[in-house]
């Protein structure tokens, strides 16, 4: 099994805290990025005169261009240096998040969120190869663990924090701070986050021989249908929390999915040097339960409580498993690798919101756990027959 290329200080003996959690508030921005119109739809649909459907379409394209641009871009880039390239996409946060909290026009705004989508993908694709190099082969996974803090954190605190402070002071307030984080983050990462080089010239495999590394393609599949499986009903959760009737608030299963999440990644953070192909078992299993549970007993309060607890702890590590999985396939390409995840990833969100709602509307609410099932019991076979992509200790 390939390792990233690390750097020859001192330093990688133990984990380097202060700038992994640099990389994990880069990824908290972009998640805060994403989301945030999602939470201040009503605001910003008044403001720009826009109807909600219309706000709605700020997270699609931002989702489109992570989706279009993460393989070129990161392809293109190979050969600059890793920070400076890390700090052009941090700084292109705080210029769209800028435009948009300025912006009275609905196509600017679109391009605005767009291009904010183009950084995100850059920024995830150098994230996770980042952390790994930044430590010896050992710890890679729990620096990749630690980069990866700022997403779950985004979703359990930072997108309430930020749909608070965006009602009580305006939805452009809330944009600004974003760029005023991002761009305090900017010292942060000079500060704290090493510099790697890029890829030599000859040293560049191409995109299609990443692709067909030994292990790369199995982790995309895995990764593609449990991600899919958790967006077809995270996306459509509402409708489907109804089958519990008045026992069940949408806000506090989103809180328990959000805590144990956290205690997710705290796991994986832990265990992942030692037991990735265990762990990605265990979550697809652990997962693949809850979508059981979900599906029987649908109309039990405490029963949907359990239920999202357990999905909080199998998903809350799975953006660091895979991750970690795909960077340790590909070795010196994992930037590639990384943007092939991407990509993946949000195929995945994209799919999710389409094929939950064709079976919202098709069959009802009470099929979607029965969905997940069927695309978490063919991903659990592909892990446990990738001895590449998850190898044994």
């Amino acid at each position: 099994m390939s390792s990233l290329p690390l750097p020859s200080t001192p330093s990688r003996a133990r984990l380097p805290l202060s700038g992994l959690l640099a990389l994990a508030a880069a990824s908290f921005v972009t998640i805060l990025t994403e989301a945030m119109p999602a939470g201040l739809l009503p605001q910003i649909g008044a403001d720009l005169s826009i109807p909600p459907a219309l706000v709605g379409q700020m997270v699609t394209v931002y989702a489109l261009g992570s989706l279009l641009a993460a393989i070129p871009l990161v392809a293109f880039t190979r050969g600059w240096r890793r920070r400076p390239l890390l700090m052009l996409a941090i700084a292109g946060f705080a210029l769209v998040n800028t435009v948009t909290a300025l912006s009275h026009s609905y196509p600017l705004t679109l391009a605005a969120r767009f291009f904010a989508g183009v950084f995100a993908g850059l920024l995830w694709a150098l994230v996770a190869g980042h952390a790994g190099r930044m430590v010896a082969p050992s710890m890679q996974g729990r620096a990749i663990a630690v980069a990866m803090l700022g997403a779950p954190l985004a979703l359990s605190l930072g997108i309430p924090a930020g749909t608070l402070l965006g009602t009580g002071v305006g939805w452009r307030p809330a944009f600004l701070v974003m760029s005023v984080l991002s761009l305090l983050l900017l010292g942060w990462v000079r500060w704290q986050v090493p510099d790697f080089p890029g890829q030599a010239a000859g040293q560049r495999p191409s995109v299609k021989r990443v692709f067909l590394l030994p292990g790369v393609r199995p982790v995309l599949a895995v990764m593609l249908g449990f991600v899919l499986a958790h967006n077809i009903l995270y996306t459509y959760i509402a409708p489907f929390l109804v089958q519990a009737g008045s026992g069940v608030r949408v806000d506090l299963v989103l809180l328990a999915f959000g805590l144990a999440s956290l205690a997710g990644i705290w796991i994986t953070g832990l265990l992942i040097d030692r037991w990735l192909r265990e762990l990605v078992l265990a979550s697809t299993v652990v997962f693949g339960l809850t979508a059981l549970v979900l599906g029987l007993a649908a109309g039990s309060a405490p029963a949907v409580y359990v239920g999202v607890t357990l999905w909080g702890l199998a998903y809350g590590g799975a953006g660091t498993l895979f991750q970690s999985a795909s960077a340790q396939a590909a070795g010196a390409s994992a930037d590639v690798a990384q943007s092939m995840v991407v990509t993946a990833w949000n195929l995945a969100i994209a799919g999710g919101g389409l094929v939950g709602g064709l079976l919202l509307q098709g069959v009802g609410a009470g099929a979607l756990p029965w969905s997940l099932i069927a695309l978490l019991a063919p991903a659990l076979w592909l892990a446990w027959r990738a001895p590449h992509g998850f190898p044994a200790r």
